[in-house]
């Protein structure tokens, strides 16, 4: 059901729906958009301070350019709400029904306004270099763009992708917006050569992209609609590589917003009449737990800790931790290479570096580490919160090698039996059973449990991902006819195949739980990606039991 039917977005099916408008009449479409994007973030949560910050800015390049002849390349793509809903799916924006029927990212799949699945930094310049390139060989004529964040410019490809861009030959326009904020506050260098041409509105003879080659425009109120208008029409049909620096202001509309930034990047559902989230998490929570463990062991007399983080301290609760420990924080911005690289120098020279990192966001480090694989690596997985902080001070004070450990996505509970070490493996027994022996990996060991209470099985802690305690599954092999590992990874390359390829040759049957190879999009819930799995307690039992039907 459309709430809003008065709404002028309505009637915007696609970009050429939006050319006919006068100033005023856009100026009243980005209201609506932004009050639809305040809106759904309310109700379902999802990107804010990005997509508000960058309303006018999206309007104006459908107003002037062609899309999707014209090629406009997002970097991250989760500002990009505005620009769906000027092309074609306004919907899931106006009608609260169809809000989960369209990804916050681009998708090329869902649209032919969108050219690349994208949803981390620094990439656009390359993709947009790649195809200006291709363009020229095949004698095109479309104008390209990509479209950057101060943030993602902290990230080493986009620097990479500068210094192949700026010998292109044809049009080739990249748009820095420039918002002053990453999902934290801008670090390093970056932000002082940006803040110099900001205060000199472009003039500032220390300019970073004209050395590069570029030719660089400013645009000083890149929320002012008239200016983004009359920007994209001078430099629309430049021949040559062109950097066009827009200042923007990041939440703008939205004043909490505006007052936090880093908080209102992303959010989960809250209260519009206060900003209040509907939901708390519980507390403790296993992030918690790893900061507060870490700044005890400081304050305990390891001074050479050092907490790492690439551009997001708030995911992990590190806010606290840099105000009270700064000599012991370092946050280098989006470049997760950097940061794996960066903890080897200092470990190297005597320090012990703790990285807080997302796996998700670790992908693009892959070159500098491999953490289930590499041998010298230790990957734990605690049970509990207690386990956690034991797993993490132990580690701290080993000197064997490098140590990560899998924070729990699911519940855990608070306390639990722990170990004086954990430098070798040992698989703990949590509950005794005939047949069936499950090995429940850090967080699944509650599913684990409920597994083994309904086929009567074994129950162990295997404590790590990637080491195997050979003689407990020697002992397995002997007295089980059935090993069932459980884990919330993906199976290829995981716990599951490593313990198979252990039990290959033994008359022991090894069935493995676990995650596909495949993208998960986000709009699909924790729940429906373990259904889509089998990695639901009743999927799992009647899995087993069909094996020994």
């Amino acid at each position: 059901m459309n709430q809003h039917p008065e709404y002028l977005l309505n009637k915007i099916k696609s970009p050429a729906d939006l050319k006919v408008l006068d100033l005023e009449e856009m100026k009243q479409l980005a209201s609506e958009i932004r009050h639809l994007i305040i809106e759904k973030d309310a109700a379902v949560g999802g990107h804010l301070g990005p997509d508000l910050g960058i309303v006018e800015l999206t309007i104006a390049y459908h107003y002037v350019f062609d899309a999707p002849g014209d090629k406009i390349i997002w970097d991250v793509s989760h500002q990009t709400y505005p620009h769906k809903m000027l092309t074609g799916r306004a919907y899931a924006w106006l009608d609260p029904e169809a809000y989960g029927k369209v990804s916050p990212y681009t998708n090329p799949d869902e649209s032919p306004y969108d050219y690349y699945a994208v949803g981390h930094t620094s990439t656009s310049i390359s993709l947009a270099t790649g195809m200006a390139k291709a363009r020229d060989l095949l004698g095109g004529s479309e104008r390209i763009m990509a479209v950057i964040g101060d943030g993602s410019l902290t990230g080493g490809m986009a620097y990479e992708g500068l210094n192949n861009a700026a010998l292109e030959k044809g049009n080739l326009v990249i748009v820095i917006n420039d918002n002053q904020w990453s999902i934290d506050k801008n670090v390093g260098g970056l932000t002082t050569a940006l803040k110099k041409l900001r205060d000199s509105q472009g003039r500032d003879p220390e300019n970073p992209f004209k050395a590069f080659g570029f030719d660089y425009r400013y645009v000083a109120d890149g929320n002012d609609l008239e200016s983004m208008i009359k920007a994209f029409k001078e430099i629309r049909d430049v021949d040559h590589p062109l950097v066009l620096h827009v200042n923007t202001l990041k939440g703008k509309g939205y004043e909490p917003a505006i007052e936090d930034e880093e908080k209102h990047h992303w959010v989960s559902p809250f209260n519009l009449s206060d900003d209040s989230p509907k939901t708390v998490a519980a507390s403790p929570t296993p992030a918690e737990i790893a900061v507060k463990t870490v700044a005890s062991a400081i304050d305990g007399g390891q001074e050479n800790i050092m907490a790492i983080t690439a551009a997001i301290p708030g995911v992990f609760g590190l806010d606290p931790f840099k105000e009270s420990y700064p000599d012991h924080y370092v946050d280098v911005g989006i470049a997760e290479q950097d940061s794996v690289a960066f903890a080897a120098g200092f470990a190297k020279a005597g320090g012990r570096p703790v990285l807080f990192e997302n796996s998700t966001f670790l992908q693009r480090a892959f070159d500098q580490v491999m953490v289930s694989n590499l041998p010298n690596w230790k990957y734990l997985a605690p049970t509990s919160l207690t386990e956690e902080a034991a797993m993490i001070n132990w580690a701290l004070k080993q000197k064997d090698g490098p140590v990560a450990i899998k924070l729990p996505v699911r519940p855990v509970p608070a306390g639990g039996a722990v170990l004086e070490g954990y430098q070798h493996i040992h698989y703990q027994k949590r509950r005794a059973g005939k047949k069936i022996a499950i090995l429940a990996l850090g967080d699944m060991q509650e599913l684990g449990s409920q597994v083994a209470e309904e086929l009567n099985a074994a129950l162990y802690n295997p404590l790590a991902a990637n080491i195997l305690d050979t003689d407990c599954l020697d002992h397995l092999a002997r007295h089980y006819q059935a090993v069932i590992t459980l884990e919330n990874n993906i199976l290829d390359g995981g716990f599951g195949q490593k313990v198979a390829g252990y039990l290959a040759d033994r008359p022991v049957l090894v069935k493995a739980f676990g995650e596909k190879r495949e993208y998960t999009d986000v709009d699909q819930s924790y729940d429906q990606i373990l259904v889509r799995n089998q990695l639901t307690a009743e999927q799992i039992v009647a899995s087993v039991k069909q094996l020994f039907n």
